[in-house]
């Protein structure tokens, strides 16, 4: 798939833009604080419909406009789309083919998008809220039933803790109520967590082929999922889960009572990145955690293509510079004809130009985008 016609206006210092993108590679050239980022972040916006940088919608507005507009014509092997997002001061509404959805659920996974910047190390090297959230932004875009089950579980542990704190509290004492919310959580959990072992099965063997491709190095790269819950198995079944789950709500009832939170569930769990068996959170060096998060990232495209039969358009804001010659050209030989990428940078000097082919390049300045020149 690829992006070809986008249309932008009011996204941050963006006022207004309409172009077309080239199918394979695009470049955006610019100072630091001219648009660069926030371009990038409204393609991004238009797949996902969040910001990988901010919470509030609201933010994504210019200064004095009431409303931020995003369209993109898709190009897919079997159809074309119309995507559009229009987001105002009270919500957000997307449209299909010029048809309003009712639900994002129905329009997030249209628009494939893998993004790398140089937060992503807080993969590797951050707290483990960062990597239950790659999953659930991750998983959630290639599979509507992982998204629906991550929102209801988030629904149902809001609603389990509100009642722990009443509890707590001793506005109530209905503890089959409780019984009731924890049967219903761990039934909604298993059905997280078991996806979660099924992408991050295929995740691991991707991302170890691709940080062989591009790290030049001979340690091995595995991906563990860890739940929070011990004795739960990758291979344990859906109901198998349930069960474990349901047993342990049981065994810490009291203890949740006392602190009025749900301790344990798929928002607590983490991943654990290992090379040679070691977690490279404690003992790899930066230049090794930069290559684990960009391997992630190629392996997503792979699991992308293995679940939609597409290729997900691929946003590199401003990772080239981080990366040696020999690394740059390995991660430009890896999605070589397969993504439609797009990337930013403050000049085009070590660009691997080898193989790059005729890329299209932009300049961005204060917020204005003109096509520069065909290398």
């Amino acid at each position: 798939m690829y992006l070809d016609h986008f249309v932008l206006q009011n996204y941050r210092n963006l006022k207004e833009i309409d172009t077309q993108f080239d199918p394979n590679i695009n470049i955006f050239i610019g100072k630091n604080a001219q648009g660069k980022t926030n371009l990038l972040e409204s393609i991004y916006f238009l797949a996902l419909t969040r910001s990988h940088r901010t919470n509030s919608d609201r933010e994504l507005i210019a200064f004095n406009q009431e409303y931020a507009n995003l369209w993109g014509k898709i190009h897919k092997s079997q159809l074309d789309l119309d995507l559009r997002v229009l987001i105002t001061k009270k919500g957000k509404k997307v449209w299909i083919n010029r048809v309003e959805q009712s639900k994002l659920s129905t329009y997030v996974g249209q628009l494939n998008a893998i993004l790398f910047s140089p937060e992503d190390l807080d993969l590797i090297k951050g707290a483990p809220a960062l990597r239950r959230r790659f999953m659930d932004q991750e998983f959630g875009q290639i599979s509507q039933e992982y998204l629906f089950y991550a929102s209801k579980y988030r629904q149902v542990l809001l609603q389990r803790n509100t009642y722990l704190k009443r509890l707590a509290k001793g506005e109530t004492k209905d503890y089959i109520f409780l019984d009731v919310l924890s049967d219903q959580l761990a039934g909604i959990a298993a059905e997280v967590i078991s996806r979660r072992f099924e992408f991050l099965k295929f995740l691991s063997s991707a991302a170890s082929d691709a940080y062989d491709h591009i790290s030049l190095a001979g340690e091995k790269l595995t991906i563990a999922y860890h739940p929070s819950i011990s004795g739960i198995k990758s291979d344990d079944s859906r109901e198998e889960i349930y069960e474990k789950l349901r047993a342990n709500f049981q065994k810490t009832k009291d203890n949740e009572i006392r602190k009025a939170t749900t301790l344990s569930g798929p928002h607590r769990d983490d991943i654990e990145f290992k090379l040679d068996g070691k977690n490279a959170h404690l003992f790899a060096s930066q230049g090794q955690q930069r290559s684990i998060a960009l391997s992630v990232k190629l392996a997503e495209i792979q699991l992308v293509h293995h679940l939609t039969d597409e290729y997900p358009i691929l946003l590199l804001d401003d990772v080239m510079s981080e990366l040696d010659h020999d690394r740059q050209s390995a991660l430009l030989d890896y999605i070589h004809g397969k993504t439609q990428t797009f990337i930013t940078t403050t000049d085009l000097e070590g660009i691997s130009w080898e193989i790059i082919k005729q890329p299209k390049i932009y300049h961005i300045q204060s917020g204005e985008i003109s096509l520069k020149k065909e290398n």
